[in-house]
């Protein structure tokens, strides 16, 4: 996020992308960068914004977040918030959990580092670390610092600012003030770890289909 990004704007889709669908979605936010003369009014209304979920059964109507597919999957993100706080992370929402089940509480985590899995690896659950940078060079860096490449976003007003990052972001897709967006016209693939398969576009179309060449000779 950059620091001409719209606050509210931005605060309201980041945490939406984080938390859609438990956090278990391929586009889902894993990790924030903010620049950091706007991180402490971000961070204190991403955290404000993610307190407001209610964690629990899917049928019932007052719950605004359902649990993870199985107990491992939300175990594997409460091993991931661990290792961070170990090695230095705070937790700001600090929400009631239900260990040896699969609901799993939406987590904000600051004071986080690459040297913590929650910054490098996939969460894949309703947990966000938030890390400030001091310029967009710093931010491509740590974009990049990751065997992923599925796709990023880029928060900012200026579209021309957001061309320059984008073309140095290794991702398959980016997104400029968007996170969770499929166009059918667009191939939809990754790079790096993330890099397997296309689908959705002619190129993706293309992967369904069988080629068979016909070699005709008219005369002897």
């Amino acid at each position: 996020m950059r620091a001409d990004a719209p606050l509210q704007a931005t605060v309201e889709n980041l945490v939406d992308g984080a938390c859609f669908n438990s956090g278990q979605s391929c586009c889902a936010v894993e990790r924030i960068y903010v620049h950091h003369s706007i991180c402490k009014p971000f961070v204190e209304a991403f955290a404000d914004l993610a307190r407001q979920y209610r964690l629990g059964n899917p049928l019932d109507p007052r719950s605004t977040l359902g649990p993870m597919v199985r107990t491992d999957a939300a175990d594997n993100v409460r091993a991931q918030v661990r290792d961070a706080l170990q090695k230095g992370a705070k937790a700001l929402l600090q929400m009631k959990d239900r260990p040896g089940t699969p609901y799993l509480p939406p987590e904000v985590l600051i004071n986080v580092h690459h040297g913590m899995a929650v910054m490098t690896e996939e969460t894949f659950g309703p947990v966000v670390g938030i890390q400030p940078v001091q310029d967009d060079e710093e931010a491509i860096r740590l974009m990049n610092d990751s065997r992923y490449g599925l796709t990023a976003s880029i928060w900012t007003a200026d579209a021309d600012a957001a061309l320059r990052i984008g073309e140095r972001v290794e991702t398959g897709t980016w997104f400029m003030n968007r996170c969770d967006y499929l166009d059918p016209a667009l191939a939809w693939t990754g790079v790096k770890d993330s890099g397997r398969g296309c689908t959705l576009s002619r190129l993706g179309l293309e992967s369904f289909t069988r080629p068979k060449s016909f070699h005709l000779r008219l005369t002897l």
